[in-house]
């Protein structure tokens, strides 16, 4: 299973530049979470900051009880690698083999003889769809190849944490949902902590248990996907509509004269639908994420806002009444 993260008073500046601060949550076991933000808002920052690359001026950030932030260089080091990583463009090297790339983590930090990492890499490149291209160049594929085999890097090393650093960039509609299905395909299928950074709508829609926003050098929300997807609160709901109207502008957050302008032109946001989250591919294992998930949100239902509730209450009720109809009839010997 994965493994908790836990990051308290986060705090990161570069200079008199501050990114975030005070940037407080927990991605809970084996859950898939994610950060959304308008560009420039640090969503980068804080997944480096999480795998210990950057040092955040303050705060913590405690991995099966190591603190990525303050401890020795070896303690980081060490717990690095339970993380798996998936940059923007895959961040391949591009005079070696798909093959080779992927290979690259267990050659690095592994003793392994070449018998066991072709067949780790052979079944990571199986995963993601990538079979018969391995003996190609970064620079022959397309760019939804590159995204996969990047994600096939960040898993040889078997990880329990995962970081996907917009892993839609650069990919058509049709690609990105290609890419939504293969993450919760993962999930049901290693159980690792998920951490997906990105702007696109749709894989915050549909793949997520948790979802968080960054704006304005602050975390806007973290919490059960429900929790956002029905926040009334002005910058999630233009963000979340793709509209002009609200706190985000062109290049940086309007100011308040130009919001207060902007308040009577503002079109009224109708009730906002939450579509169902991605199941496993058929022939996969169901996610073990759902039943904890489950017991810990109901856990939580009564401190969250009554939208949220209702939200939460209606998916599981929907979810209820599916099961019941698919249950074999009583004494049909099924």
């Amino acid at each position: 299973m994965g493994i908790e993260v836990v990051v308290e008073g986060l705090t990161k500046s570069f200079g008199k530049q501050s990114i975030w601060r005070d940037v407080s949550l927990t991605l809970p076991a084996g859950e898939v979470s994610v950060m959304l933000g308008p560009s420039g808002t640090g969503k980068t920052v804080f997944l480096k900051s999480l795998i210990g690359l950057l040092k955040p001026e303050k705060g913590r950030v405690l991995i099966d009880g190591v603190d990525m932030v303050n401890s020795p260089e070896r303690d980081i080091y060490e717990t690095r690698k339970l993380f798996g990583l998936m940059f923007q463009d895959g961040a391949l090297f591009g005079s070696m083999s798909l093959f080779d790339n992927i290979a690259f983590p267990l050659r690095e930090h592994t003793r392994k003889k070449e018998s066991e990492i072709r067949r780790t890499v052979m079944e990571r490149i199986e995963v993601v769809g990538l079979l018969g291209a391995e003996g190609k160049l970064p620079g022959e594929i397309s760019g939804g190849m590159r995204k996969r085999a990047g994600l096939a890097r960040a898993l040889v090393l078997d990880p329990q944490i995962i970081l996907c650093d917009e892993p839609d960039s650069g990919l058509d509609p049709v690609r990105t949902a290609y890419l939504s299905q293969l993450l919760i395909d993962l999930n049901a299928q290693i159980d690792a902590t998920m951490l997906i950074v990105t702007h696109n709508l749709d894989i915050a829609a549909t793949v997520p248990d948790n979802m968080g926003m960054l704006f304005r050098r602050e975390l806007v929300t973290f919490g059960p996907r429900e929790v956002l997807l029905t926040s009334e609160e002005p910058v999630v709901s233009q963000f979340l509509g793709g509209r002009r109207e609200g706190p985000i502008g062109m290049s940086e957050e309007k100011d308040a004269a130009t919001l207060a302008a902007e308040a009577g032109a503002a079109r009224p946001a109708g009730p906002r639908v939450i579509v169902p989250q991605l199941e496993p591919s058929p022939g996969l294992p169901a996610r073990r994420a759902v039943a904890r998930r489950r017991e810990r949100v109901m856990g939580m239902i009564d401190s969250l806002p009554p939208a949220a509730r209702s939200a939460i209450r209606d998916t599981y009720a929907a979810n209820a009444g599916a099961a019941t109809l698919t249950m074999p009839a009583a004494g049909s010997g099924a």
